[in-house]
């Protein structure tokens, strides 16, 4: 009887973490480790999808990339914003980790040189609109398609 709670409680407890479609635990956002300026590994435990994360970099109500960044890949798409960099050849230009990092929250690398949002981070200090509270602007296999779509700008 004993063991059956304690494996009934494990199973519990298992259900409640957050699990890639590999089975790789997802790096809640709070636990995101940046590093040197970097996110070693994966946020999911699996590689991204470029073309899902070409549809969140160009997508008006989510990632809303283009609204700040340009590159050749997406000239076809209106309103390409000129805040951010050109990201033609980012991929040549930062690493797979890197790039996670900038994702995850770029004021961790940039600083205030920056007005890029944090993709994957819950802020507290800042406010935020009531139905936003405690939530990410990207999920993390969304960042991890972002990311997959722009190691394809190599140049």
């Amino acid at each position: 009887m004993k063991f059956r709670f304690k494996l009934g409680t494990a199973l519990a407890l298992a259900a409640l973490l957050p699990v890639a479609a590999n089975g790789a635990a997802m790096v809640a956002p709070d636990g995101v480790q940046i590093k040197d300026g970097t996110v070693a590994g994966s946020l999911t435990g699996a590689a991204g999808d470029p073309a899902a994360g070409k549809k969140w970099f160009v997508g008006r109500k989510l990632g809303n990339c283009l609204a700040c960044h340009a590159n050749s890949d997406t000239a076809s798409e209106p309103f390409h914003g000129q805040v951010g960099p050109a990201l033609d050849g980012v991929a040549a230009r930062y690493s797979e980790d890197e790039m996670r990092a900038i994702l995850v929250n770029s004021k961790q690398i940039f600083g205030d040189a920056t007005i890029m949002p944090a993709f994957y981070s819950i802020m507290t200090d800042k406010r935020v609109r009531k139905e936003f509270e405690g939530k990410t602007i990207l999920t993390a296999q969304q960042v991890e398609d972002v990311i997959a779509y722009l190691k394809t700008l190599k140049e």
